[in-house]
């Protein structure tokens, strides 16, 4: 049986190199700013490149907001990549303050420049390791019992969840760390580009589909 996977396009950001790497694996996956198409998906994908306040911004005008948080509200399952996975949260503190989707309790703010001894934003490959008990059965299962894996970030902001139980991995980056995977349920956040990682990232991204065809 054919799964419907949806990445979002809310104007934000190049899909292509997303686009691809699902066609890796033989997956046709749909770019689409239509809101039925996005509520009807058996998995979403929510990219994004840029400001919180313009990823919100394009999500409002487009009608795509209330949907994502209805895929969210049936624990369907769905893929937030750098800005797509801040806008899950509540607020986001990028030049103001600015309402997130919601669907994870907690904020987004900028990586604090007296405590992180390395260049902001942070730009390159970094490694991520688990702050819970087991990986398996999600979509980093792959990496469960192996060395952390590594995945390229470019990024001056990050995840602070409300819940403890929604850090599912860290990174440590100029001496501090910080959540670099938001988790509820099915839904997962990634603050680094799967799509841009190499096989890491493939295998990540093999790891959703497979999430998906359970």
């Amino acid at each position: 049986m054919s799964h419907k996977i949806v990445i979002i396009d809310y104007g934000v950001g190049n899909l292509q190199s997303l686009r691809k790497a699902f066609a890796h694996f033989g997956v046709d996956v749909i770019l689409s700013e239509d809101a039925t198409e996005v509520a009807a998906a058996d998995g979403v994908v929510l990219p994004g490149v840029g400001s919180f306040e313009a990823g919100m911004r394009g999500l409002m005008l487009r009608g795509l907001a209330e949907a994502v948080r209805a895929v969210a509200n049936v624990n369907r399952p769905m893929l937030g990549i750098c800005l797509g996975a801040q806008l899950m949260l509540e607020k986001g503190f990028e030049f103001g303050e600015f309402d997130g989707l919601g669907i994870i309790p907690g904020s987004v703010v900028r990586l604090d420049e007296k405590t992180v001894k390395e260049k902001i934003p942070e730009v390159g490959w970094n490694s991520v390791y688990p702050t819970q008990a087991s990986w398996k059965g999600s979509i980093f299962q792959s990496f469960e019992g192996q060395p952390p894996p590594m995945f390229y970030f470019t990024h001056s902001y990050v995840f602070v969840p409300a819940r403890e139980e929604h850090v599912f991995a860290k990174t440590r980056y100029g001496g501090e760390e910080f959540c670099s995977v938001i988790r509820k349920g099915n839904i997962y956040g990634c603050q680094f580009h799967p799509e841009k990682s190499g096989e890491a990232g493939l295998e990540l991204i093999k790891n959703f589909i497979s999430l998906i065809s359970d």
